[in-house]
């Protein structure tokens, strides 16, 4: 099997619905080394940048996965019509704080904002772009939220290493997530934060980010 082990893995990765990830490539391709399996997988992926084609290959959410390219999606866009209603710019924002700061609660989240932010939260977690780890042990045992392997997919991250900048997350999003009307939000009486972790020029700071 070894000479078509690339086609095999290039065949799997095609019909998948999510990311692979190499442990379950080596479920599938039961005998095969690791190493050979990583291999092929380094070349497919170098293929698929030579060709330039329509599709290439990329490390996603602790997979591999098939993407099309970023230059074509104005043409897609126009076979495939959006579901679901864009995020809204507040919605954006608090993603972007969530991923900044997870693992974070909902009054940290609100410090920073400045608003209440329960709704857009909800509507975070109904997009699975969110979860929620447990609870934090003080007072009133708040949740605690953290992205999802969802996310690291729709902003084609590998890990949350490759975190881009705040402004980056919303910039993306308004590309790759679809616009909803902004919920009302009511103004607390706490002062907007800066983002903690996050330079005032949007860089990352040192920041304990969990996988999710």
């Amino acid at each position: 099997m070894a000479e078509d082990l690339k086609y095999i893995i290039e065949s799997l990765l095609f019909v998948a619905e999510t990311p692979l990830t190499l442990e379950q490539l080596k479920g599938v391709l039961e005998g095969e080394e690791t190493a050979a399996i990583k291999a092929a997988l380094e070349s497919l992926i170098a293929d698929y940048d030579t060709r330039n084609g329509g599709f290439v290959l990329r490390q996603v959410a602790g997979g591999y996965q098939f993407r099309t390219q970023g230059r074509f999606n104005e043409w897609i866009k126009r076979l495939i019509k959006p579901n679901a209603p864009r995020l809204s710019k507040a919605a954006l924002e608090t993603l972007a704080i969530i991923a900044y700061n997870q693992p974070i609660i909902r009054s940290d989240i609100e410090h920073i904002r400045g608003v209440d932010s329960g709704g857009v939260i909800r509507m975070l977690m109904e997009r699975k772009l969110i979860r929620v780890l447990g609870r934090k042990e003080i007072p009133g045992r708040p949740l605690i939220y953290a992205t999802t392997k969802h996310f690291l997919e729709v902003f084609e991250l590998k890990d949350l290493k490759d975190l881009p900048t705040p402004k980056e997350i919303e910039e993306l999003g308004k590309s790759r997530l679809e616009e909803e009307e902004p919920e009302d939000e009511i103004q607390t009486n706490a002062e907007p934060a800066a983002m903690p972790g996050v330079s005032e020029n949007g860089e990352a700071g040192e920041v304990s980010l969990n996988n999710s």
